[in-house]
């Protein structure tokens, strides 16, 4: 019988061991009789050090609190009360203040008597250094769903109002995942048409025969298929804001019509003659170099001038550092929320990864990286084996293939067929998996598959 539960404690103990958070029992005569492996290393403790002779509460875990009359124990033993989410400072070997948060529970033998207690210890040192950081660069501004501190971002929602209360065309430029979209739907809430539809069309997204349907609506008979009239996304948003992402991609028919809208307001659907006006504010948005693809032939230059009428260009997180640490706490909460998990901190080393990293991705790969975290992660704090491979050092990022990047003259195009062919590869082409692993849409990698004819049988070049 002996054997037995000394088995079982040992299994107990392995357990414990497990847990991230520190785990301490102590007895009634306030001597600790337990300690787990976390605990030990927030003490700074080896466990030959505690071997033997039980040592007093007091004398290892020096709390804030027991230099008060409101001894965890004593509080314990006196009125049989529980501990929940207490936040206290402890002292480690070396003297160093650790700030924590403290639960406890009664600890009963078989018979039904009171024989100690047990306390759990979670480090808020991370979290308070996140906060910390946050609180002394200050002036962190968030509007909807827009976290910002950098100036660059800051200068840009400065002046989203007095741009909302015109009807005038803004042409917003930026990197894919700088979050275009969330800087359209800002100008149209803070417009006078905020209580009017906000439609967003993707417009690289499309086949070529039915962008012009989707954008102008058709006629029955129209086309094979067009079995009832069908009103497009311009009569939808009218009143309100429309949102053409990816305008650079529109074909040129839908040019000229989209031409016509700007100036005159009105347009036919196709296979129709009736003329159909609308009242529509239009934002566009694209993350190309509008003006080298207008050089290039692909994008009527009258049209251009009319869509950058108030051009904007977000800038790259890897030049808005300051944002990144107020967006982590953002998504930290956003995505506890969402996936209903209680992961509230991030630790230095993963930190610190997130902070060297270059984000071509952005935004948008930025939150991927913390939701693979999310998935990853078991209890409250995100570390670094938590983070996507290529994170890690030595370990290279799934757009920069080696290869590619040490062979002379290779096109971007290539270049980007081949990232795309090593993620779907490394995802069994799994395309939810492969999207993360890009930071893009599953519309633009569906689209690029096509561009480039691949399938199962493609190789990277």
């Amino acid at each position: 019988m002996t054997q037995i539960v000394q088995k079982t404690r040992c299994e107990e103990a392995v357990l414990l061991d497990c847990i991230g958070d520190g785990v301490v029992t102590i007895g009634l005569d306030m001597r600790i009789r337990y300690m787990n492996r976390a605990m030990r290393e927030l003490l700074g403790y080896e466990q030959e050090e505690l071997l033997g002779q039980p040592l007093s509460c007091h004398f290892l875990v020096q709390g804030s609190i027991c230099s008060t009359q409101d001894c965890i124990l004593e509080r314990a033993i006196r009125n049989r009360e529980k501990v929940r989410n207490y936040e206290t400072v402890i002292q480690n070997k070396e003297g160093r203040k650790i700030p924590v948060s403290l639960n406890t529970d009664l600890l009963w033998d078989e018979t039904g008597n009171l024989i100690g207690i047990v306390e759990t210890y979670r480090d808020l040192s991370q979290i308070n250094e996140l906060k910390a950081k946050l609180e002394h660069q200050g002036n962190t501004k968030t509007r909807g769903p827009l976290v910002a501190r950098s100036k660059a971002l800051q200068s840009i929602l400065d002046l989203l109002p007095q741009v909302a209360n015109s009807k005038t065309t803004v042409l917003i430029e930026g990197e894919s995942g700088t979050g275009k979209e969330l800087i359209a739907r800002e100008i149209h809430r803070l417009s006078p048409r905020r209580d009017q539809p906000f439609v967003a069309i993707n417009c690289a997204a499309l086949a070529e025969g039915v962008l012009e349907s989707e954008l102008f609506g058709h006629v029955k008979g129209a086309f094979t298929g067009a079995i009832a009239d069908r009103p497009g996304r311009f009569e939808l948003a009218h009143r309100g804001t429309i949102f053409l992402d990816e305008i650079a991609d529109i074909t040129p028919m839908a040019q000229a019509k989209l031409l016509r809208v700007l100036q005159e307001g009105e347009f036919e659907r196709v296979g129709g003659n009736k003329t159909v006006k609308v009242d529509v504010r239009v934002v566009a948005a694209t993350n190309k170099i509008l003006t080298t693809v207008v050089e290039e032939g692909g994008f009527r230059d009258d049209l251009y001038y009319r869509l950058q009428v108030f051009p904007i260009t977000v800038p790259p997180l890897r030049d808005r550092k300051e944002d990144l640490l107020p967006l982590i706490e953002h998504s930290i909460v956003r995505l506890s929320r969402a996936m209903g998990k209680n992961v509230r901190d991030i630790d230095g080393p993963a930190l610190r990864l997130l902070e060297a990293h270059r984000y071509p991705g952005n935004v948008r790969e930025l939150e991927n990286i913390l939701e693979h975290a999310f998935i990853r992660c078991p209890d409250h704090t995100i570390r670094p084996e938590h983070l996507p491979e290529y994170l890690l050092p030595d370990r290279p990022h799934p757009l920069k293939s080696p290869r590619a990047q040490e062979t002379k003259g290779i096109t971007l195009a290539l270049m980007e067929q081949e990232a795309i062919v090593q993620a779907l590869e490394q995802t069994d082409w799994n395309y939810r998996q492969a999207c993360r692993i890009l930071g893009v849409s599953r519309s633009t990698l569906l689209r690029r598959i096509k561009t480039y004819n691949l399938n199962r049988k493609s190789k990277s070049i």
